[in-house]
C-alpha cells in the first residue's frame, strides 16, 4: 500500500507526458514530453496535485477562503492583497503529511540529495494553449539540503494564491478551486548562458522569424531585468537581426543554496552572450520543438559547455492566428472587425451571415472572407495588385480607417502590380463603369429627397418580403432562405444606395481640391458636415432624446427610470404617472430601431428591442446632461452654421473672376454633399433589421432542436454555422452536437481576449499604421481629426454601453462606437475612439451633433483614464492630458 500511496504523490519525469497534465500541471506535463521527445531537460521528479490536494484537504479554513475568493472584485487590489496573504501563510503553516514527505525525500534521495535543485510550481492552469499562465506562481532555484528543498515546496503550493495568480484567475474565469498545483524538482544546471527563444516573432507575430533573447548565468536575470539580453533573430536559418547588449550583471548559484547578483567582468559585458553558430543551433531546437507539438513555442533555454538545456516550453498564446495561405505567395489581410467600428469577436451564426451577405464570388474590391479567431479578414492581395484596383481600394480606406490605409501603404513595395486579369477581380472591373454612369448623374441631377424616398421604399420592400418568407417556412427551408436572402440582400443595397455614397465623397473630395485652387475657407467644409439630412441613427438619437424629454414632465417616472429594476421594468410603467405614455412612446421607438443594439453585426448579440432596460442608464444620462429641448436645439443651430458656412464659400468664389459659373459649381457640389451623405448610415441599418428578424426564426428553430433533445439551450444555435444547421435539421451532421458546441464555445471564450490587427500577412506578421502629427502639441495623443471643435472636460471611459451614463461636460472615450453606441452621443461634450476615419460611423454622427471629435488613437481607452483632464482638438486631431485623474479636484 505504501507504494500505491508513493506513486500517486510523485512521478517522474520520464513517466510523464501531456496525458498527465491534471497530476503533474501544465510545466510538468511538458517537461516530460519534451524529455520523451529525446530533447535535452535536466533529470527529476513531479511533486503531484495529489499531495496539494491533501495538504489543503486537511484544512477546514479552505472552504471559507474559498468563498471570500469568490465574491471578490478583481479591482478591489486592498482586497486581494489582504485575502491572497491570509491563504498563503495558512498553507505555509499547514502540517505535511507524513506519507506525502515520504514520498518527496525519497524521490528526491534517489535523484542524489547532494545535487542543488530547482523547485519549481506547475499549476493545471498553466502553458495551455489558450492562456499561458505565466510567471504566476514562484520558483526557487539552487535549492539545496532537505529543509531548504521543504520550505521551497510549501511556498510553492501557497504561491497559487498569490495576488497575480488570483487576479488572473479572475480576469479569465478560472474557477479558485478547480486549479489544483503540482510542483518539479529538477536538478539545477549552472549555466554559462541562459534565456528564451521564441519560435515566432513575438511583437509583429511574423511565424517565419524565431527571435532570442540571451544573457550570462541564470535566466533570473532575464526574467527580473535586471539585465538587458542579447537580441538575435533567425529566418530560414539565416541570421537577420543580432543587438549585442551591454550585460553588466548576472545571477550566480551560491555555494549553500540560493542565488546572488554579481557583475560581469568589463571585457565580457559586450561579448555575444551566444556565436552565432550556437544562435543557428538553437533555433534548430525551437524547430524540431514546435514541429512535436505543432504549433510555435515560448522555450527557455541553458547552455552549458556547449550543450543545450530546455527547461520549459510552453505555446505563445499572445500570437493572433493565420489563415492558410491558397498558395506559397504573401498575403495581405486586413480586418473586416475594424472597417464596420466592431472588432469583439463573434459567434459562428454571426460569422457564416457575413460570409454569405458577401460571398467570394460577389465581392467587388476583396478576393474572400476568412475567419479568423471568431473576426472577418479580407484578403486583398489581388487588389494590391491591380493598379486601378489598388488606387481606389486605398481612397475608400482612407476615408474609414487611415491606420489600415497607412499599414496597407507600407506593403506595397511586396506587391508589385501585376499586368492582365487577376483571378476575384472581374466583378470589380465591372462594377466600376456602373457606378461611374451612376454617380455622373447624382452629380447633374439627383435630389436628397428622392433619393431617400427611394432607399426607404426599397428597404421597407425587403424587410416585408424577408419576414413574409420566414414566417411561412419552416426547418431546413427557412434556413436555406436565410442563406439565400443573405446572398442577395447586399448586392440589391449596393445597387441602391452605394452610388450616393460614392457620389457624395466624390463631391466631397472635388470640394476640398477646389477650396485650393478657387481659395476658399477649408475649414468652412467641416461645417457643412454638421447635421446632415436623412441620417437615419442620427434621427434616432435624436428620437430617443424626445423620450428623455417625455419623461421630464413627470418626476415620480423619471425616479422610477432611476431605481428600478430590470425584473417587471416595462410593466411597471403602467402604474406609474406619465408611464404609459412613456410606454408608448418607447414603445414605438423600439418598433422602429429595437434591431439595434452594440456590437448589432454580429447577429447572436440582444437586441435593445428583446432587453429594452440596456437604454435607460442613457435616457438616464440624458436627463441629467442635456437640458429640455436641447438636443434638438443643437441640431438645428448645426444646420443654420452649415447653411451660413455654405453661403460664405458662395460669397468668396462669387467674389472671383468667373464667380458666377464657380458659384454654380460649388454650389450643386455641396448641395450633392449634403443630400447623399447622410444617406450612407442606411444600408447597414436595413441589414440589422433583417438580421433581427433572421435572429428571431433562428430562435425559434432552436426551440424545437432543444425540444427534440439535440441543443441544451436556445442560444447554443448561434454555435452553428447556417450550413452546420441546415446538416443539424437534417439529421445528417456527422459530429457530436452538443460537443462541438461546448467546444466551440471555449474557443469563443478564448478569441474574446485576443486582440484583432488591422493588417497582417500570411506569414502572420502583423503591420501597424501611424497617424502623423502635424502641429499637435508635443506629448499629445495624435489621431484622425473627424469633427472640428476645441473643447476641454473630464474623460469617461466607456467599453460597454448598455450601463453607461455620462454627466455634463465629459468627453467620451470608446474603443470604437458603431450605431449601438449613438444614444451616449447627446450627453458627450466630445468623443475619442481608438479606430475609425472619416467616414464611419462615429464620425459621421459626431459632426452631425457637433460633437468635436478624434478618431484611431491607438490604445486611448488604456491611456487616458476617468477623470483626466482633456483638451480635444477636433479641428487637427489631437488629444492632451491637461491633468490626471488623481490631480483634478
Amino acid at each position: 500500500m505504501r507504494g500505491l500511496r508513493t506513486l500517486s504523490y510523485v512521478l517522474h519525469l520520464e513517466k510523464v507526458n501531456r496525458a498527465h497534465i491534471h497530476k503533474v500541471g501544465g510545466k510538468g506535463s511538458n517537461l516530460g514530453e519534451l524529455l520523451q521527445a529525446g530533447f535535452p531537460v535536466p533529470p527529476g521528479y513531479c511533486i503531484t496535485t495529489s499531495a496539494y490536494e491533501k495538504i489543503v484537504g486537511q484544512s477546514p479554513a479552505m472552504a471559507s477562503f474559498y468563498e471570500q475568493l469568490n465574491r471578490l472584485n478583481a479591482s478591489d487590489i486592498e482586497e486581494v492583497r489582504r485575502i491572497s496573504k491570509e491563504i498563503r501563510e495558512h498553507i505555509i503553516g499547514l502540517t505535511v503529511p507524513s506519507d506525502v514527505e515520504e514520498a518527496i525525500l525519497s524521490a528526491w534521495t534517489e535523484l542524489g540529495p547532494g545535487h542543488r535543485y530547482a523547485v519549481r510550481s506547475s499549476a493545471t492552469a498553466e502553458d495551455l494553449a489558450t492562456a499561458s499562465f505565466a510567471g504566476q506562481q514562484d520558483t526557487f532555484l539552487n535549492v539545496k539540503g532537505e529543509q531548504q528543498l521543504l520550505d521551497a515546496i510549501r511556498k510553492c503550493w501557497a504561491s497559487l494564491f498569490s495576488e497575480r495568480a488570483v487576479v488572473y484567475r479572475m480576469k479569465h474565469g478560472y474557477d479558485h478551486q478547480a486549479v489544483q498545483l503540482a510542483v518539479v524538482i529538477q536538478q539545477m544546471i549552472e549555466p554559462d548562458v541562459s534565456g528564451v527563444m521564441f519560435t515566432a516573432d513575438p511583437v509583429t507575430g511574423n511565424r517565419t522569424i524565431t527571435s532570442i533573447d540571451a544573457s550570462f548565468g541564470l535566466g533570473e536575470a532575464l526574467v527580473s531585468g535586471i539585465v538587458n539580453p542579447d537580441m538575435y533573430q533567425v529566418r530560414k536559418g539565416e541570421i537577420v537581426k543580432k543587438l549585442v547588449a551591454d550585460k553588466q550583471k548576472a545571477v550566480r548559484s551560491l555555494t549553500d543554496g540560493g542565488t546572488v547578483v554579481e557583475a560581469i567582468s568589463a571585457q565580457q559585458q559586450n561579448q555575444q552572450a551566444l556565436s552565432d553558430e550556437e544562435v543557428i543551433a538553437l533555433v534548430q531546437i525551437g524547430e524540431r520543438i514546435q514541429a512535436h507539438y505543432g504549433t510555435e513555442q515560448d522555450i527557455e533555454w541553458c547552455l552549458v559547455n556547449r550543450q543545450f538545456y530546455i527547461v520549459q516550453a510552453r505555446p505563445i498564446t499572445s500570437l493572433f492566428p493565420i489563415p492558410e495561405a491558397p498558395d506559397d505567395e504573401l498575403h495581405v489581410y486586413i480586418s473586416s472587425g475594424h472597417m464596420q467600428m466592431m472588432t469583439d469577436a463573434m459567434t459562428p451564426a454571426g460569422i457564416s451571415m457575413w460570409k454569405h451577405l458577401t460571398p467570394a464570388d460577389q465581392g467587388a474590391n476583396v478576393e474572400s472572407q476568412i475567419e479568423l479567431a471568431g473576426r472577418l479578414y479580407a484578403d486583398v492581395t489581388n487588389v494590391l495588385q491591380s493598379n486601378i484596383a489598388r488606387k481606389v481600394f486605398l481612397f475608400i480606406i482612407d476615408k474609414f480607417e487611415p491606420l489600415i490605409s497607412s499599414a496597407t501603404r507600407q506593403v506595397l513595395p511586396r506587391f508589385p502590380i501585376k499586368e492582365g486579369p487577376l483571378p476575384g477581380m472581374e466583378q470589380f472591373n465591372q462594377m466600376i463603369p456602373f457606378l461611374a454612369t451612376k454617380v455622373m448623374k447624382d452629380m447633374l441631377e439627383g435630389d436628397g429627397e428622392t433619393a431617400y424616398t427611394e432607399v426607404k421604399t426599397y428597404a421597407s420592400q425587403c424587410l416585408e418580403l424577408c419576414r413574409q418568407a420566414l414566417n411561412g417556412c419552416n426547418g431546413a427551408e427557412r434556413i436555406s432562405y436565410i442563406q439565400k436572402n443573405c446572398g442577395s440582400l447586399m448586392q440589391g443595397l449596393m445597387a441602391i444606395d452605394m452610388h450616393y455614397m460614392a457620389a457624395a465623397s466624390v463631391a466631397k473630395e472635388m470640394l476640398t481640391l477646389l477650396s485650393k485652387w478657387w481659395t476658399f475657407d477649408e475649414n468652412d467644409l467641416l461645417t457643412l458636415n454638421k447635421s446632415l439630412p436623412y441620417n437615419v441613427t442620427g434621427e434616432m438619437g435624436l428620437q430617443l432624446g424626445d423620450l428623455a424629454d417625455l419623461a421630464r414632465e413627470h418626476p415620480e417616472l423619471v425616479a422610477y427610470l432611476r431605481n428600478a429594476g430590470e425584473d417587471g421594468f416595462m410593466e411597471g410603467l403602467n402604474a406609474i404617472a406619465g408611464g404609459k405614455e412613456f410606454k408608448a412612446a418607447f414603445e414605438q421607438w423600439l418598433d422602429k430601431y429595437g434591431a439595434r443594439c452594440p456590437g448589432e453585426i454580429d447577429t447572436a448579440r440582444t437586441r435593445w428591442s428583446e432587453r429594452p432596460y440596456m437604454l435607460i442608464s442613457s435616457i438616464v444620462g440624458h436627463l441629467d446632461s442635456v437640458k429640455q429641448g436641447e438636443h434638438r436645439e443643437r441640431f438645428r443651430q448645426g444646420e443654420l452654421e452649415a447653411e451660413a458656412a455654405a453661403e460664405r464659400i458662395q460669397a468668396q468664389v462669387r467674389a472671383a473672376d468667373d464667380g458666377a459659373f464657380k458659384e454654380k459649381v460649388v454650389s450643386r457640389l455641396m448641395t450633392v454633399y449634403r443630400s447623399f451623405m447622410g444617406l450612407r448610415e442606411h444600408h447597414k441599418f436595413v441589414l440589422v433589421r433583417h438580421f433581427a428578424l433572421y435572429k428571431q426564426a433562428l430562435l425559434e428553430e432552436a426551440d424545437g432542436l432543444v425540444a427534440k433533445g439535440v441543443l441544451y439551450e436556445r442560444d447554443d444555435i448561434f454555435f452553428l454555422s447556417l450550413p452546420d444547421m441546415l446538416e443539424v435539421i437534417n439529421e445528417s451532421f456527422d459530429q457530436d452536437v452538443q460537443q462541438l458546441i461546448a467546444s466551440r464555445k471555449e474557443d469563443f471564450e478564448y478569441y474574446k481576449r485576443l486582440t484583432p490587427p488591422r493588417v497582417m500577412t500570411s506569414e502572420g506578421e502583423i503591420i501597424e499604421g501611424s497617424i502623423k502629427g502635424g502641429d499637435a502639441p508635443e506629448g499629445a495623443l495624435i489621431g484622425t481629426p473627424v469633427s472640428p471643435g476645441i473643447i476641454e472636460g473630464r474623460a469617461k471611459v466607456v467599453l460597454d454601453p448598455t450601463t453607461a451614463a455620462l454627466k455634463e461636460g465629459e468627453i467620451l472615450v470608446a474603443p470604437y462606437t458603431d450605431p449601438g453606441w449613438t444614444p451616449l452621443f447627446q450627453q458627450a461634450k466630445g468623443l475619442i475612439t481608438e479606430m475609425g476615419g472619416l467616414m464611419t460611423h462615429g464620425a459621421v454622427v459626431a459632426r452631425e451633433y457637433g460633437l468635436p471629435a478624434v478618431v484611431g488613437i491607438e490604445r486611448a481607452t488604456k491611456i487616458i483614464k476617468d477623470g483626466d483632464l482633456l483638451r480635444l482638438d477636433g479641428s487637427k486631431g489631437y488629444v492632451e492630458v491637461l491633468k490626471e485623474a488623481s490631480l483634478v479636484e
